[in-house]
């Protein structure tokens, strides 16, 4: 029903535009679909009225338009679409002063070689592209921008010439990414220094590196491992890559090439165009708006949810989240337009933050339109930028799905939780849930979306709720006895039509409508995806919150990574855990501490990521002992096993003093060496290290039981045979 919906909807904006031909395009292909699903029994028969409306508005169009006129209306619209792209030699000098822009930065950073580099580039595309110009004052431009590349470009050469030096410049060793990687390049450290009387415990990352705070050999290994994604290198992001080059003289081509595309993008696409192929004034970011932000035919909704979100919080904020990850950017830390191509995005995935370099070639349709999620806003490229880095990292535009808190993660780093609406919503609590959200959320400490499950027709039409789909919470109000939210759908289009709909008169009274500044009949003359609900209708409809916190909140934070070798102890863990990893946590408490652990498994295939069989958790045990039997404690927390790259556990410690937990990773059935990072977040200083093996002394015999050396029954004369004693010498501490 995904591409039914779509087609209607590009249909009835072509209709709106007086774009004939590509009204009765889509009026057609939605149509067929319809008809289509019902032969295939996917959808009731009643859709079939549907159908035959779609037919009769394009037989309508037909028959008061001809084709002459509609090949007259596209021509000028062609003609028009054509004269306002930019020429080659416009084109040619943007991409000349984006290379001097670099050189210059370059050039007061004092990177001497790779301004003049830059400069000299800057320098033959001018010298060319005047050469085949035919407008004067665009040659007389490209001319004098050379000139002055050329002035600076030999002042400092001859300033590097003048200067006496009597050492010898020796090469430089090579860089290697991965070895040189310190924690601060994943999350920021905590520099708050605080001490108890009874024990002195550190969450810093020194702890359990090496004296300078680099990462141990083998975290090392597991995170230079993790950056092959689906056969691509994303190497761990660092300080470094902020001098990445941007500026070319010839448009910048990824080296991996085009995303791979799903099969609906496949059957409409026309070509892959870059932004200066079919925009006027491209720019990465024009004016940020949660409402302008649409998906297409990706199965992405969940994604451009979370895109949704971030970008309601950057606006009621005032703080950049994810538009702060896209490069290249100014000195104020605000992405610029490249047209030289390049973009380099940084987001948090297999446990640090990692680089993804793209172009900016994007599918596009028989009729103009993104064939990939895009912003409504003219000429705005953001949404796209980051769409393409993610679903490059997950092997192609033909994505499987995922959910809000994964998304979240990759752009923010922010730490994800899943609540169960239906556990929250049967049980007492639903009302502190709410409350807790309601509160967090406009202090700006979380971000939160919604996801139904599977629903049958009837109740889809009746609610106008799509099946297994996320939808971002723009507001969250408490009004007049009501616990309301504001939510989008990422098509933006099909809205609720339940309790404070827009069509429910019976909800809005005058004083809700002023307090919410919403008037219902506005909302009926244009379908954004818009729309509020009530708390009940949500616990009823919907399925999952997913919510992400932001880790800035606990001023403590520790994390590790490591691996789980599949031959290392048995496949279940029903009986020993005692070869599983286990850790020793140490938090000084003071009466109210908030932990959370964190525990992360890393994805490396594509197919991983759609069948997610590995079933992971983290056991806490009230302890700071090795656990060898599962059984032989009760765990505090993390019994219940969940195929997601993510699991969360949250504490709160009530009581004083350092207490001290021993933290389990397992899994339902280990079939696999996985990778994984575990993380520690929490309000009071705290210790987390690898549980140590508690036995120092080992003795080992050698022998044979055979013939009458092999003891016997407990009543016969040999049974002491080969019988050993074993005595435990223990000292006072």
């Amino acid at each position: 029903m995904d591409e039914v919906a779509y087609s209607a909807q590009k249909a009835i904006e072509y209709d709106k535009a007086c774009r004939w031909d590509a009204a009765i395009y889509f009026y057609t292909d939605a149509a067929n679909s319809i008809l289509e699903l019902i032969r295939q029994e996917k959808i009731p028969a009643s859709y079939k009225g549907k159908a035959e409306e779609y037919v009769k508005r394009a037989e309508i169009i037909r028959s008061q338009t001809s084709f002459v006129e509609m090949n007259e209306v596209n021509s000028l619209g062609a003609s028009k679409i054509s004269t306002n792209i930019k020429s080659q030699q416009q084109l040619n000098l943007e991409r000349a002063e984006f290379l001097l822009y670099q050189a210059l930065d370059q050039d007061e950073a004092g990177n001497v070689g790779e301004a003049i580099m830059l400069y000299s580039s800057a320098i033959e595309l001018c010298i060319s592209a005047s050469k085949t110009s035919c407008d004067a004052s665009m040659a007389e431009k490209l001319r004098h921008l050379a000139r002055k590349a050329l002035d600076r470009a030999e002042d400092l050469k001859s300033y590097g010439k003048s200067e006496k030096s009597p050492s010898i410049k020796l090469p430089e060793a090579p860089v290697d990414e991965i070895s040189d990687l310190h924690i601060n390049n994943s999350f920021e450290e905590s520099t708050a220094n605080t001490t108890s009387s009874k024990t002195a415990l550190t969450s810093r990352r020194k702890t359990a590196g090496d004296s300078n705070g680099r990462l141990t050999k083998s975290e090392l290994t597991v995170l230079a491992t993790t950056s092959n994604v689906n056969g691509r290198q994303y190497v761990p992001f660092l300080a470094v890559d902020l001098k990445e080059r941007f500026a070319y003289p010839v448009p910048f081509t990824d080296k991996h090439g085009l995303l791979a595309l799903s099969d609906k993008q496949s059957k409409r696409l026309k070509s892959w165009m870059r932004p200066d192929e079919f925009m006027q004034s491209p720019k990465i970011i024009d004016r940020i708006d949660s409402g302008t932000i649409k998906q297409s035919i990706i199965s992405d909704c969940s994604f451009v949810a979370s895109l949704a979100i971030s970008a309601q919080y950057e606006r009621r904020f005032k703080k950049p989240l994810v538009t702060s990850i896209i490069y290249p950017q100014n000195k104020l830390g605000i992405p610029l337009y490249n047209p030289c191509g390049k973009y380099m995005i940084k987001m948090h995935f297999n446990g640090v933050w990692r680089k993804i370099v793209i172009d900016d070639r994007f599918p596009i349709g028989e009729y103009g339109d993104f064939l990939c999620s895009y912003s409504q806003q003219k000429d705005e490229l953001w949404v796209s930028l980051l769409e393409k880095a993610y679903m490059k990292v997950m092997g192609g535009y033909d994505f499987p799905g995922s959910n809000s808190s994964i998304d979240m993660h990759a752009l923010t780093g922010w730490i994800p939780e899943r609540i169960s609406i239906k556990t929250v919503c049967s049980g007492s609590d639903a009302n502190a849930v709410f409350d807790k959200l309601f509160t967090r959320y406009h202090q700006g400490h979380c971000l939160i979306t919604l996801a139904t499950g599977k629903m049958d027709e009837p109740t889809i039409n009746r609610t106008g709720l799509i099946d297994t789909h996320a939808y971002a919470v723009l507001d969250m109000r408490k009004i007049e006895g009501e616990q309301l939210l504001m939510l989008k759908n990422p098509w933006t289009h099909l809205r609720w039509k339940g309790r404070y709909s827009e069509k429910d008169k019976r909800s809005w009274t005058p004083q809700l409508c002023k307090a919410l500044d919403y008037s219902p009949a506005d909302a009926q003359q244009f379908d954004d995806g818009i729309f509020w609900i009530d708390f009940k209708s949500v616990c009823h409809f919907f399925e999952v919150f997913y919510v992400s916190w932001d880790p800035s909140i606990f001023p403590f934070t520790y994390g590790l990574h490591a691996m789980w070798s599949a031959g290392l102890g048995p496949v279940k863990d029903l009986y020993s855990v005692a070869d599983n990893p286990q850790y020793t946590l140490e938090v000084n408490s003071n009466g109210s501490t908030a932990v959370w652990i964190l525990l992360t498994r890393h994805i490396m295939d594509k197919d991983d990521f759609a069948n997610n069989k590995e079933y992971i958790t983290v056991m806490v045990y009230k302890s700071g002992k090795k656990i060898y039997a599962p059984t032989s404690l009760k765990p505090i927390m993390g019994a219940i096993r969940l195929n997601s790259p993510h699991y969360l556990c949250q504490m709160i410690i009530s009581e004083c003093g350092c207490q001290r937990y021993t933290l389990v990773v397992a899994q339902y059935e280990k079939m696999k060496t996985i990778y994984y990072t575990l993380r520690v977040y929490s309000t009071a200083e705290f210790r987390l290290r690898k549980m140590t093996v508690p036995y120092v002394s080992k003795k080992k015999e050698t022998g044979e039981w055979k013939g009458k050396t092999a003891g016997g029954c407990g009543n016969g004369p040999s049974r002491e045979t080969y019988m050993y004693i074993l005595i435990l010498l223990v000292f006072p501490y």
